[in-house]
């Protein structure tokens, strides 16, 4: 299993001290709209991507994509890659999750204090946006050089939109990939789909990506404890776009206007929590290491 116990100790300390049901402190009740098979399915390319970046050779996991850069060490710099989907005309971009066998990997999630963001990347950001200290370290790592090579293989390929996604804590770097994407694209087409997405700033940065990005989806599924950290009681709050799988009704997967709708994963108890879960499936995929393919899983 690709989280270990060191998260469910990070989880256990900021959550089992408080009543069962979790305090919900920005939920709304919009109601929910059940989403279509055709729906769901056109996030399975986005979820292609997730997976494929846990793979220590993506080309093996999805050997559809024409890949352009990869890097990371899956530690301190967790796994990504910028490639061109010859069928869509897209540059995709996905980042890896959480590494459970290296410790490095597990103390950027550990880094849950709240920082400023770093206006070098986002000078055109409002004040008072702060992020996860992990998160926003650890995008900047890489933040630059995605860009040039998005920038690049753009205007080569003639292109005009890049797919963005990514699982767990690839998926909160994801969203900050696009968010810095958006900035300096403006009139470039971002889709970004990420799964399993844990909460990454506060109220300003959740209405940052809300403006920059009106149409992020960020699925959730069923009992999966990890979007609801770091909790609503730290200060952090989830953007608009959940894709909710109903653990009641997992065949009906629902879409959740607004942020931190309560109809949604803020309506999860802890005693039902089920890290099982955060590795999906999600679109009949599911993530981590273990999925990838034979060779390629180290």
């Amino acid at each position: 299993m690709f989280l270990s116990g060191f998260i469910l100790a990070i989880q256990a300390s900021l959550v089992l001290s408080y009543p069962v049901s979790r305090p919900v402190i920005r939920s709304n009740s919009a109601s929910v709209t059940v989403l279509s098979n055709d729906s769901v399915n056109a996030f399975h390319q986005h979820a292609l991507l997730a997976q494929a970046a846990y793979c220590s050779e993506p080309q093996v996991a999805l050997p559809t994509i024409d890949y352009i850069l990869t890097g990371g060490d899956g530690g301190s710099t967790p796994r990504f890659f910028v490639g061109h989907d010859p069928a869509s005309n897209a540059i995709v971009v996905a980042h890896e999750g959480t590494n459970s066998q290296d410790p490095f990997s597990l103390a950027i999630d550990a880094q849950f204090i709240r920082k400023d963001l770093n206006t070098t990347f986002f000078p055109n950001a409002p004040s008072g946006i702060e992020v996860h200290d992990g998160f926003g370290k650890t995008f900047a790592l890489t933040a630059d050089l995605i860009l040039s090579t998005v920038q690049k293989a753009l205007s080569d390929n003639n292109a005009n939109t890049v797919l963005v996604s990514g699982h767990s804590l690839g998926a909160a770097l994801a969203t900050m990939t696009s968010t810095f994407l958006k900035q300096n694209l403006a009139n470039t087409n971002i889709s970004t789909v990420v799964f399993g997405l844990p909460r990454v700033g506060n109220q300003a940065w959740a209405d940052f990506v809300d403006a920059n990005l009106p149409d992020l989806r960020h699925m959730h599924n069923k009992h999966d404890p990890i979007p609801t950290i770091p909790p609503e009681f730290l200060g952090f709050v989830h953007p608009s776009g959940e894709v909710f799988v109903q653990p009641d009704a997992p065949n009906d997967t629902v879409f959740c206007p607004g942020q931190e709708n309560g109809n949604c994963s803020d309506s999860n108890d802890t005693i039902d929590d089920s890290l099982s879960d955060h590795g999906g499936p999600y679109t009949g995929l599911r993530m981590g290491r273990s999925a990838c393919p034979a060779g390629s899983n180290i």
